[in-house]
């Protein structure tokens, strides 16, 4: 397979190390996750700190719709990390998207990015409701979503592990991370209030994330928190049947064998 690979004009990386980096990435390094879609490994490359994310290689039709239709989703991670910064809009920082592909079908690809030193995530929110400063981190948040909106981004995957906090002198920071997956447009009021719906099921968190987003968008807070809840509960149905479905075709599949 030939490869492709993409710097960004202000990184120290070169061709050569990231290669090198690539051809030993199974065995350096230190594992985020499980690994077992994607594999994200923090690395050290001449003494700076990286993130690489190595995408699972896609099925078969996938292979020739990145090979020839799509772009895949490291370029796409690397080109939205861009439009992010350009838009005032923290990610850590794009350095290179690699690609593997034949004549006719795509292979591998990763995404290196700077390795960001954060504080915690949203999930924080969830698991510590009697966290320190709670009410403020999850209004900042809020206007950090509204935020996006306002600058026409739709963020697809806002869930709780995909927005990286930073605690600063005058408040926190707020930045994306597993960006593959974005539309920019002029969002509609219920695609505001839905993109909150995978950040969390607990009616405290949206109470105060709608009360926040109604004073930011002037509407009757009551309106605004019940199509959040029913956009929440939407998406956490769904969600258990998909679980359920796949329980159940991975348990007859065990059994088949």
């Amino acid at each position: 397979m030939s490869v492709t690979i993409k710097i960004h004009k202000d990184s120290k990386l070169t061709k050569s190390t990231v290669l090198s980096t690539l051809d030993n990435f199974e065995h350096q390094g230190e594992l985020i996750g499980t690994g077992y879609r994607n594999v994200i490994k923090i690395l050290d490359i001449e003494d700076e700190h990286y993130n690489i994310k190595g995408f699972k290689v896609p099925n078969l039709v996938n292979k020739i719709v990145y090979r020839f239709f799509r772009k895949s989703k490291a370029e796409r991670s690397f080109l939205y990390a861009e439009r992010l910064l350009k838009n005032g809009i923290l990610t850590p920082k794009p350095e290179a998207y690699i690609e593997y592909k034949s004549l006719f079908i795509f292979g591998k690809s990763y995404y290196i990015s700077k390795q960001l030193e954060y504080d915690f995530t949203i999930r924080k929110l969830i698991d510590e409701p009697e966290c320190d400063d709670y009410d403020n981190i999850l209004r900042q948040f809020t206007q950090f979503t509204f935020k996006l909106h306002e600058k026409g981004i739709h963020f697809l995957d806002h869930s709780p592990g995909n927005t990286l906090i930073k605690k600063t002198d005058s408040g926190y920071d707020f930045y994306l991370v597993d960006l593959n997956r974005m539309n920019f447009k002029t969002l509609t009021y219920d695609e505001r209030l839905a993109n909150f719906a995978r950040l969390s099921p607990k009616d405290y968190m949206l109470d105060i994330i709608s009360d926040e987003y109604a004073k930011l968008i002037n509407k009757p807070h009551e309106e605004v928190k019940e199509r959040m809840y029913f956009f929440s509960k939407k998406f956490s149905s769904g969600f258990k049947k998909k679980e359920a479905f796949k329980k159940k075709y991975y348990f007859w599949r065990k059994k088949k064998n």
